[in-house]
């Protein structure tokens, strides 16, 4: 059977699973957004997933010290090198935010829900493995198809990161995945190449001084005025000494000093995040923050320790993969189903796996078409779980055009 034929079969096969298949895979969703954990705590969703894994018989691999696991579908990759490997990622983890909605799969943990979708990544995924392993079972995949269920997304450092001091990456092609994009109305896939999301770290500087009483300013270090300036003159500051098409910015969460009206602390605390669209810019930006942040606090005297905590990398898209989304979309959803999609400021660990091999991630529309848009990161943020069966076909018939695009040529 030729290559093309065995990605279109697979995408008709895919949709006939999901016919049967896709109700359970809702059910799955709808468990496990009433009972999220946070990161590297997702060991009732890791036993989840590993158990409808083996109920078809696969042999999923739990992560070695932490949540998670793996999985291969396919040929065996470590026993032929030539083999092509796509993975196809999915994140556990959930939020500590209290869930505001009112639907009979709320969460049952208190101070905890999926506000980022990732139980409809995990169920995608998980759909994924589920289909292909039966259309395996039927048609040689030109590769092997591995999953990952990851945790600790919304970590720094994240859960990425352990999957690939694991030794998960080692050998894969190319490496795909969705986000849920409550922007976007169920059906549609937003797609971009390059840069989709942004870097992203976390800054924390500690001031510290003698203290004193506010009467006598002179006489001490003014440690709140010295965090005042800071925290107005830093970002400033970066935004001139970065190229401006960076889209540097330095945003405060957080500034914590004092107890007393009239008694001028010790120490303080200023903390935040950085993001930027650029990965020239994100290279350079901790050691400029730390030598700025230390000159413009030198002339009030105060000591400061500067914490600069590395987030993720930029989700930087392949053209060739992206390509290869839209073509899928195309075939399985219609002409019509993508949309060009803007880079975001927000972070994202997969970040971290394109660092190592080709890839790129979608938008996964969730919306309910002509209904109320709840952003990511809120208690009211919920999805319409139609999206999980686009997801489905779309990261399927990606991972089966992706093998075959990546297959050596036949010889002899």
């Amino acid at each position: 059977m030729p290559d093309q034929q065995i990605q279109a079969d697979g995408i008709a096969a895919v949709t006939r699973w999901l016919a049967v298949h896709e109700s359970e895979l809702i059910a799955l969703r709808r468990d496990l957004h009433a009972h999220p954990e946070l990161g590297r705590q997702e060991r009732r969703t890791t036993g989840q997933v590993e158990a409808r894994l083996q109920a078809v018989g696969l042999d999923p691999r739990r992560l070695p010290d932490v949540p998670g696991l793996w999985c291969d579908i396919g040929a065996d990759a470590e026993g032929d090198p030539a083999v092509p490997v796509v993975l196809v990622r999915a994140d556990m983890d959930a939020l500590p935010l209290p869930d505001s909605k009112d639907v009979p799969y709320r969460s049952t943990v208190p101070g905890v829900t999926h506000a980022c979708g990732h139980d409809v990544h995990t169920v995608v995924t998980l759909g994924v493995g589920l289909a292909l392993a039966e259309y395996a079972r039927a048609v040689a995949l030109p590769g092997t198809v591995r999953l990952v269920f990851q945790p600790a997304e919304e970590l720094m450092p994240g859960g990425a990161l352990d999957v690939i001091d694991a030794g998960v990456l080692k050998p894969v092609s190319a490496a795909i995945a969705v986000h849920c994009d409550p922007a976007l109305d169920v059906g549609t896939i937003g797609l971009r190449t390059g840069p989709i999301t942004s870097a992203a770290d976390a800054l924390e500087i500690t001031l510290a001084g003698p203290g004193g009483h506010t009467s006598r300013p002179q006489n001490t270090v003014d440690l709140i005025y010295a965090m005042v300036r800071l925290a107005a003159d830093l970002p400033a500051a970066l935004g001139r000494l970065v190229d401006p098409r960076s889209a540097l910015s330095l945003v405060w969460g957080q500034i914590q000093a004092g107890t007393v009206a009239n008694a001028i602390p010790r120490s303080g605390q200023l903390r935040g995040t950085l993001r930027t669209l650029s990965r020239e810019t994100w290279d350079a930006v901790p050691e400029l923050v730390t030598r700025l942040a230390e000159e413009l606090v030198a002339p009030y005297g105060a000591q400061i320790v500067v914490d600069y905590r590395r987030g993720v990398p930029p989700v930087v898209n392949s053209a060739q993969v992206v390509d290869v989304f839209q073509q899928v979309v195309d075939v399985s959803l219609g002409h019509g189903a993508s949309a060009t999609v803007a880079q975001s400021l927000g972070g994202e660990d997969f970040g971290w796996y394109l660092n190592h091999v080709p890839g790129a991630l979608a938008r996964l529309g969730t919306r309910v078409p002509g209904g109320p848009t709840y952003d990511l990161h809120q208690g009211a943020f919920d999805v319409d779980e139609r999206a999980i069966g686009v997801g489905v076909r779309l990261l399927a018939g990606s991972a089966l055009e992706l093998l075959r695009r990546h297959r050596p040529p036949a010889t002899g």
